[in-house]
């Protein structure tokens, strides 16, 4: 098995840096949610024990806008049971049926450090569970419900606690992060086509939903916003606490835009950097510098990174773009005047 390098005992700091991001739910919800989905003891002992290679129907997908994780190539696989789908109706919070299975792989330099798995119990219970590769890369077992961590060309690699699963997959309108309308946009027609999904929208399957902005830079800086941080940042009621929305939605992507947009440009920030520096204003139009939402996408530091669970790497690309898409701004625009 890999080098363990690490195991953590901060499990609970961790959940509290999410809840102050707002990671997903609050203690109380994070505790119903972590004893339901780990209380049957049922998790198998490995991966190839999930189905994993062995499920028929299974299905390989890809978001559009995929979550950062330090640079690691990401497959991931669908499996939904014998003549079922997924209910589309409400093309932002699909309805995945009971026994649906989900798997993610996370290799560096072509070699696996860990697949998580996600189950849509009969019981209706959403399980999570990580599981470790060998070196050889021939076997993967379970990881400790507490986390562990391994190599990892950076220097380590975090496989999350249980908690931190819950704190991400469970702020969210449906636990499942990757699959949606608009992650899967380019995919639908052949979804829908196969019987995997139903009940999508026409309209959607004519034009295809994408993230309304008013330049290419902006679409690519809003999308990446979603798939970084939308998971915490929305309006459900189990997201962070703050008045801060970073999600899109396929059913009405202006007003998601609109809504993004007034959460962010010339808005306040709660967040005060240790020196007492100006930093006050999540994003100041024209100085990416001057933006709360540059520096703690760039910080590493535990005390003010964002997000604040599941990288140890800042994403230099994807920082790139959310500097250029704050310098493009209209220096003279306005909160008051964003659609």
């Amino acid at each position: 098995m890999n080098a363990t390098l690490w195991t953590p005992t901060l499990s609970l700091f961790a959940i509290a840096l999410a809840c102050f991001c707002a990671a997903a739910v609050t203690m109380a919800q994070a505790d119903e949610l972590d004893a339901r989905s780990s209380s049957d003891d049922q998790l198998p002992a490995t991966l190839e024990a999930t189905g994993f290679n062995t499920t028929a129907g299974v299905v390989e997908f890809q978001p559009q806008y995929p979550l950062w994780t330090d640079g690691a190539d990401k497959r991931r696989w669908l499996a939904l049971p014998r003549g079922s789908a997924i209910d589309a109706t409400k093309p932002d919070e699909w309805q995945f049926p009971r026994g649906t299975k989900l798997w993610k792989q996370f290799s560096f330099n072509g070699k696996p450090a860990e697949t998580r798995y996600i189950e849509h119990g009969r019981d209706g219970v959403w399980r999570f569970a990580a599981y470790v590769w060998n070196d050889a890369g021939t076997e993967a077992t379970l990881a400790p419900k507490r986390g562990t961590a391994v190599k990892a060309p950076h220097g380590r690699h975090d496989i999350p606690s249980r908690s931190d699963c819950i704190a991400c997959h469970g702020s969210a309108p449906v636990p499942v992060l990757g699959a949606s309308a608009l992650q899967l946009s380019s995919s639908l027609r052949d979804l829908v086509a196969r019987g995997l999904v139903r009940g999508l929208p026409q309209q959607m399957l004519r034009e295809p939903p994408q993230v309304a902005a008013a330049t290419p830079v902006e679409r690519a800086a809003l999308g990446y916003l979603h798939g970084n941080c939308a998971h915490c940042h929305n309006t459900g009621p189990t997201r962070a606490p703050l008045a801060l929305t970073l999600a899109q939605r396929a059913a009405d992507p202006a007003a998601s835009r609109a809504e993004v947009l007034r959460s962010t440009v010339h808005a306040p920030s709660r967040y005060r950097t240790a020196e007492g520096d100006s930093l006050s204003t999540i994003v100041v139009p024209g100085a990416a510098g001057h933006s709360v939402l540059a520096h703690r996408m760039q910080s590493r530091d535990p005390r003010i990174q964002m997000p604040p669970l599941g990288t140890a790497v800042a994403d230099e690309q994807g920082i790139a773009l959310i500097r250029r898409w704050i310098g493009e701004l209209p220096s003279t625009s306005s909160k008051e005047s964003q659609p």
